[in-house]
């Protein structure tokens, strides 16, 4: 397991090293008053101690994705591996910090209208409907994932289960952050680290090894998938994501002082991406070879591996709470998805949030269509998810950078990643079925054009705030 361990060595570090770099070029004003002192509400904006506040990020961020996208990964091989470690660090921690601060900058707003404060109205009206549309997936998700993990546990029927984490959700999206969300998710977080730390000792101490051939250079894949780009569209949470993107704004209103943003937002991407690299280690270790995996996965989806991982590793009753802890990250995510999507319809509305009548009024329509979208396969509400998960990370990314940019500040940490990102992304929608469906080759080629493309025009048209006379303004 030392590959391993020295994986997560490197996330340590990164959080010590590059996150305090990020930080440092952010600027932090400690002296600065944030959201939860200027806008205090008692429903949204709730003044909360520091170690909440992460422990709330942590769980909203890390929903099935941090568990099925590296289960899906692991059938890669250990490029995996390296994926989640150079993804936390250089991508999804830069990801996740700026789109925390920029929300607390801006008194709190959501992800859309930072966007739209950085690329202009198009972007935000964009973005608004891209948001809402991503969270729903999301929160829907977000139920039929856990509801077939406890219908396999207690034997009880899926609609029903469906129908309590329903009734949950819509409890907590109404309800102020500090009544539901803020009294349950320390004892959530508990059950992740039995969680994380079981599956891992449990694979330890029954001998498993990881990867005895390291062989970076071969595509272990069954179904001989290309790595490019589906590793980075699959294995999204745990590297980087952008329905993490939608998450922080949550936090910016809760949280105390800007000094704290690196351990809430890139502190909380880091901690996932070391339960990612646990459920790849799962994944290629407990498998005899990756066609084992994808048996298992086919049989029941990565449900399937997840039941079996953890009754093996640790018996009926460690199994069971372990199982609890992995039911426990989606469940954590989907509340706050719907909760984000209230809060993005609210500014766009301009419907204050204070009364509960209003809150109604936005939260009744909402769960009704979610109603309907849980209707659809599960495979393609994820399909979907994947590529508007990542397509949103690409422009929060590009948000980060034009505001790096415009501050005269060293953009590239956020340009870099965001260039690699459009690449992706573009590959994939050009190349895959629920896209364009062109060959490979062409699809590939294309999406690196696009993102040297991209990259071309954020250097020739985005300067410094008031280096050219006339200039437009960030919200123009």
């Amino acid at each position: 397991m030392l590959f391993f361990f020295a994986c997560v060595a490197v996330l340590i570090i990164g959080y010590f090293t590059y996150g305090v770099f990020v930080e440092k070029i952010f600027g932090p004003q400690p002296e600065r008053q944030t959201p939860c002192w200027t806008k205090e509400d008692g429903v949204d904006y709730v003044n909360m101690p520091t170690w909440k506040v992460f422990f709330i990020q942590l769980l909203d961020i890390a929903g099935l994705g941090p568990i099925f996208g590296p289960i899906l990964g692991a059938l890669y091989g250990p490029q995996a591996m390296l994926w989640v470690v150079l993804g936390s660090i250089f991508a999804g921690g830069v990801h996740d910090y700026f789109s925390g601060m920029l929300s607390v900058r801006s008194g709190g707003k959501s992800i859309p209208e930072v966007v739209g404060d950085e690329m202009g109205m198009t972007a935000r009206q964009v973005l608004r409907i891209f948001s809402v549309i991503l969270l729903l997936l999301v929160g829907v998700v977000f139920i039929l994932g856990p509801a077939k993990l406890l219908s396999n546990m207690t034997g009880f029927n899926v609609s029903l289960l469906i129908a309590c984490i329903f009734a949950y959700y819509f409890v907590a999206t109404i309800l102020p952050i500090d009544k539901i969300i803020g009294q349950l998710y320390p004892i959530f977080g508990v059950l992740l680290l039995f969680m994380t730390f079981g599956v891992l000792g449990g694979l330890i101490f029954n001998g498993y090894e990881l990867m005895p051939n390291l062989d970076f250079t071969t595509n272990v894949h069954p179904n001989d998938l290309p790595i490019w780009p589906l590793l980075f569209i699959t294995l999204s949470c745990g590297a980087i994501s952008g329905f993490h993107s939608t998450q922080s704004p949550l936090m910016a209103r809760c949280m105390r002082n800007e000094k704290h943003g690196r351990p809430v937002f890139y502190g909380a991407m880091i901690v996932e991406g070391i339960i990612a690299l646990i459920w790849v280690a799962a994944g290629v270790s407990f498998y005899e070879n990756s066609a084992a995996l994808q048996a298992t996965i086919a049989a029941g989806s990565p449900a399937a591996v997840v039941n079996e991982v953890c009754n093996s590793l640790l018996g009926p009753v460690g199994g069971f709470l372990a199982i609890l802890g992995v039911i426990v990250l989606p469940i954590t995510s989907g509340d706050t998805a719907f909760r984000s999507t209230r809060l993005i319809l609210a500014e766009t509305f301009k419907m204050d949030q204070a009364k509960i009548a209003k809150r109604l009024l936005i939260a009744l329509p909402l769960f009704a269509v979610a109603f309907l979208i849980s209707q659809v396969p599960f495979a393609t509400v994820w399909r979907y998810f994947g590529w508007s998960n990542q397509t949103l990370s690409m422009l929060v990314l590009w948000s980060a950078a034009i505001w790096l940019a415009r501050n005269a500040k060293l953009h590239w940490i956020a340009t870099v990643p965001a260039v690699f990102m459009t690449a992706v992304v573009a590959s994939f929608i050009l190349q895959a079925k629920i896209g364009f469906g062109l060959p490979a080759d062409m699809s590939n080629i294309a999406g690196v054009a696009i993102a040297i493309a991209s990259l071309i025009a954020f250097l020739v048209f985005v300067k410094p705030s008031g280096a050219v006379s006339g200039d437009a303004s960030p919200a123009e």
